[in-house]
């Protein structure tokens, strides 16, 4: 079982990377939610949640995320996902939520361009 990792970087001028690794399930998913909720207390402009090496999420991790992209919205933040494995996508997919949530393939294309 792989555990989750969680690694958070400033990228541009006010928005933050929120790279996973390993695993968002039931077991992790509050672990994830609580770490949000301190990112977004320091009131960045935009997340950008990249999933390229989150091996496995299930709908107690995929219900973090939509209560995360949620509160974006409430707050006036972007959120955009990075595309994760095609087992990750496939849920997002089924869902709808690839539709709903702003997704791109590569963090850099999360960015304006620079001036």
């Amino acid at each position: 079982m792989d555990s989750l990792g969680i690694t958070i970087d400033r990228i541009g001028d006010d928005a933050v990377l929120v790279a996973l690794t390993g695993e968002l399930d039931l077991s992790r998913a509050y672990t994830f939610d609580e770490e949000m909720r301190r990112l977004e207390a320091q009131h960045p402009e935009a997340i950008v949640l990249d999933l390229r090496e989150l091996n496995f999420l299930d709908s107690a991790g995929l219900g973090r995320v939509l209560a995360l992209h949620r509160r974006a919205r409430r707050d006036g933040r972007r959120l955009v996902v990075v595309r994760g494995c095609r087992a990750v996508q496939r849920l997002f997919a089924i869902t709808a939520l690839d539709v709903r949530l702003e997704m791109v393939s590569d963090p850099q294309a999360a960015l304006p361009p620079a001036a």
